[in-house]
C-alpha cells in the first residue's frame, strides 16, 4: 500500500475552479486505475486550503497514477491553480483504518521512462519509525 496526504493552497479566486478539476480528476481516477484505493479531495478549515488523500495498492499504483493520461491532461490546470502543496507519505493505523500498512518496493523492471523519472521524487516512502509500532 502507499497512501499520501496532501495540503493545497489555492490562488485567490480560483477554489471554484480548483474544485471543478478535483472532481473531474476524481471521476478518471477511481474510472482508469485498477490500484486506486482511495483519491478523494476535502475543503480545510483555513480559506483556499484544500486536502487530498490518495492511497494506492504498491508504489507502482501511484507511479502509474503520476503518469497516467488524465493525470497529464489535468497537470497544468492544477499547476495554473495551485500556490502551494506538501506532499506527506502517511501510513494507517491497521485497528483504526482499513487501508493496509505502507509498503514501499523497488522500480519494477518493466517501468515506463515516465515512471522512472517520477520514482527518485517519491520512492523513499516508509519513515523508520512505523515498523516498531507495527
Amino acid at each position: 500500500m502507499a497512501t499520501l496526504l496532501a495540503r493545497v493552497t489555492i490562488k485567490e479566486g480560483c477554489e471554484a475552479r480548483f474544485e471543478e478539476v478535483a472532481h473531474q480528476m476524481y471521476e478518471r481516477t477511481h474510472a482508469d486505475e485498477e490500484d486506486v484505493r482511495r483519491y478523494e479531495y476535502w475543503r480545510g478549515a483555513e480559506p483556499r486550503t484544500y486536502y487530498c488523500i490518495e492511497s494506492y495498492a504498491d508504489v507502482v499504483g501511484f507511479l502509474k497514477h503520476q503518469s497516467s493520461a488524465h493525470h497529464h491532461h489535468f497537470g497544468p490546470d492544477f499547476r495554473e491553480l495551485i500556490e502551494a502543496i506538501t506532499m506527506e507519505w502517511v501510513d494507517p493505523i491497521g485497528q483504526a483504518s482499513p487501508l493496509a500498512p505502507t509498503n514501499n518496493q523497488p522500480l519494477p523492471a518493466d517501468a515506463t521512462d515516465q515512471m522512472k523519472a517520477i520514482y527518485p521524487r517519491f520512492a523513499s516512502i516508509y519513515a523508520a519509525w512505523w515498523g516498531k509500532l507495527r
